[in-house]
């Protein structure tokens, strides 16, 4: 959805976390957004665990956005709410995103599409990277449709997945889980740089569809 059509401020409009000259030694915001507004989830546990793993790089910077945290409206309104203007804001500020995801039916969350769609500008030339969960399949297909989603976003998506299977262990992010903390390096150094690279673009030359 277009900032122009619901007249969102223009100092949200592609330019989040954006600086002069792209300042390296600045760490890079990290929006890890939480998409399950589900009782009884563990999507809080997940981002918590994979913010804790984006604050321990120093050219991270992460803040949790938990979609259960606003109030969306049922109905798309004529003139967008105040919890839809603070999440544009959130998306705006950010310089990257970690999306954590379960999988629903073969998807992910109508809580995160929903969410998703109330953006535009904010997204683009940002690199989105993704935790999933989910039984045996971890949430991947999950991943692979929202793939799609942000490609018409024009992001740049990670090519590695944190993929958890809640089935295999009690505690799918628990301190003996070194798969999990391998894929979310692997995952994270990507983001890292693309980050970089695309925030430096930014700061160089405002990004046109």
């Amino acid at each position: 959805m277009s900032d122009r059509e619901y007249g969102v401020p223009e100092h949200a409009a592609g330019t989040g976390g954006d600086l002069a000259g792209g300042d390296r030694d600045v760490p890079l915001r990290v929006a890890v957004i939480v998409g399950s507004t589900r009782e009884g989830r563990v999507g809080d546990r997940v981002a918590g665990w994979i913010a804790d793993l984006v604050g321990r790089i120093p050219a991270l910077e992460p803040v949790v956005v938990d979609l259960a945290d606003f109030v969306f409206p049922a109905r798309l309104p004529e003139r967008p709410s105040t919890d839809m203007l603070g999440f544009v804001s959130a998306v705006g500020d950010a310089d990257a995103f970690v999306v954590v995801t379960p999988e629903y039916n073969r998807s992910y969350p109508a809580s995160l599409k929903q969410a998703i769609d109330y953006v535009y500008d904010e997204w683009r030339a940002k690199p989105v990277g993704f935790v999933s969960y989910g039984y045996k399949a971890r949430g991947l297909l999950a991943v692979e449709h929202l793939r799609q989603v942000f490609a018409e976003l024009h992001t740049v998506t990670m090519r590695d997945v944190v993929a958890l299977d809640l089935a295999a262990v009690a505690d799918p992010v628990g301190p003996a889980d070194g798969d999990a903390e391998a894929a979310a390096k692997a995952l994270l150094d990507q983001l890292v740089w693309w980050g970089t690279a695309l925030r430096e673009a930014r700061a160089a030359r405002p990004y046109v569809a």
